[in-house]
């Protein structure tokens, strides 16, 4: 196991920050009528608590440590409480028309036709996919995310002459990439970093992005992933020389669930797969969301922990499939990576404060040997073999997404 404490000083891996739209761009908006449409029938049922809940899960998990707390305990800042207000004054106005809410949200629309995503909306979708996306598909709701391998934020069609005219610069290298629970495909840039971006430019990695509703059951989304990965193999314009797939939190649960799926099925894609990357995927669960059940009062009481302790009975299939994370093996033939993050450095502090820290708290979301597939059965132990570990020190679960270190690993092990 390779265990990171600093961030490399020589050969920084720099990716460049996307160029920043302008505000009112003829071709975006931030939320689209027919979503307001959707979000009327689901005003009546969602309540502003389900939206402070996540909110407070995103400012704790986003904060680093010894930053100061937000003037408003569990509230974000900047673009980021822009959007969670709008959720929830969208909530607070339930049993209201839909006149009502096109009028209290009339300012944020811009543009017509066919508008480019922007992150704005994108993030206001996967909030609500994470938390009660199970019932938006369920009761057929507009807002529900329908599954789709994404470039740039755009559904690509699945038809080999499509594919080519999206993926002009498509290479034999294949590389998928799943996001986790309520964040969507957009959020793998962050912080001037994208790991797509960077394999790609540094190692002739083609990049593809799952784009799913994380309020479904691990085991539906994997089902309808492995669907789409034979169907995207089957049409791709080139000749397949390598297949990797990475996915960040609840995202490698869905990659190692279409696998076993895949296999049950008879498809043939998962014999091509070389390697599965996890990056801070709670294999044996996190116990953050037990303590919504208040299973462990300890991690219920701690900062991190805390908000999710209100979500009580209302959490989707999503969420409560990462109680117990999936300990069944690994994928045969396919070099399996973990990395993982702790909030914690490695030296420093009593040793029984260090192991709360790393192995309960772990990266704020994921404790330690979680992400790295470790058990006390050594029979249920995951066979991440050590040299395809890591463990990145004084990093939280969504710095795993941005930090320099991740970078020079994912690049090293898929270069």
């Amino acid at each position: 196991m390779k265990l990171i404490q600093q961030p490399p000083v020589a050969g920084r891996i720099q990716t460049p920050a996307p160029p920043a739209k302008a505000a009112g761009h003829p071709g975006q908006r931030h939320v689209q009528a027919s979503d307001l449409r959707a979000a009327a029938a689901l005003a009546t049922q969602a309540t502003a608590a389900l939206v402070d809940l996540v909110e407070a899960m995103h400012e704790r998990i986003a904060r680093l440590p010894g930053w100061p707390a937000p003037a408003a305990a569990g509230r974000t800042r900047g673009i980021t409480g822009l959007v969670y207000k709008t959720v929830r004054g969208v909530t607070r106005l339930a049993g209201g028309s839909t006149d009502a809410l096109l009028g209290w949200l009339q300012p944020a629309l811009a543009g017509t036709g066919d508008a480019l995503p922007t992150p704005e909306r994108e993030t206001v979708l996967a909030v609500l996919n994470g938390v009660l996306g199970d019932h938006l598909a369920a009761t057929g709701n507009a807002l529900a995310i329908p599954m789709a391998l994404r470039s740039g934020g755009r559904a690509l069609s699945l038809q080999r002459d499509a594919l080519a005219a999206a993926l002009p610069a498509a290479t034999p290298r294949v590389l998928v990439l799943l996001h986790g629970l309520c964040m969507n495909d957009l959020q793998w840039q962050r912080k001037g970093h994208d790991h797509a971006a960077m394999l790609a430019r540094e190692a002739g990695w083609t990049p593809v992005h799952l784009h799913y509703n994380t309020g479904l059951p691990v085991a539906d989304n994997g089902r309808q992933f492995a669907a789409l990965m034979e169907q995207l193999l089957t049409q791709w314009p080139q000749p397949l020389g390598r297949l990797a797939v990475l996915g960040h939190s609840m995202g490698g649960l869905v990659a190692r669930s279409a696998m076993r799926a895949a296999d049950d099925a008879g498809m043939a894609w998962p014999g091509r797969v070389q390697d599965l990357v996890c990056l801070g995927t709670p294999h044996f669960g996190a116990p953050l969301e037990r303590a919504g059940h208040g299973v462990d009062l300890l991690l219920g009481a701690t900062a991190y922990a805390a908000p999710l302790a209100r979500l009580g009975k209302l959490r989707s299939a999503g969420i409560t499939d990462l109680r117990h994370g999936d300990d069944r093996p690994l994928p045969a033939h396919v070099r399996c990576h973990a990395v993982a993050a702790v909030l914690a450095a490695q030296a420093g502090g009593s040793g029984v404060r260090r192991h709360m820290q790393q192995q309960l708290l772990g990266d704020g979301l994921v404790p330690l040997d979680s992400a790295l597939g470790r058990h006390a059965d050594a029979a249920r132990a995951l066979d991440f073999p050590p040299e395809r570990q890591a463990v990145v020190q004084q990093a939280g679960h969504l710095d795993l997404l941005s930090d320099d270190r991740v970078a020079a690993q994912l690049l090293h092990w898929l270069r």
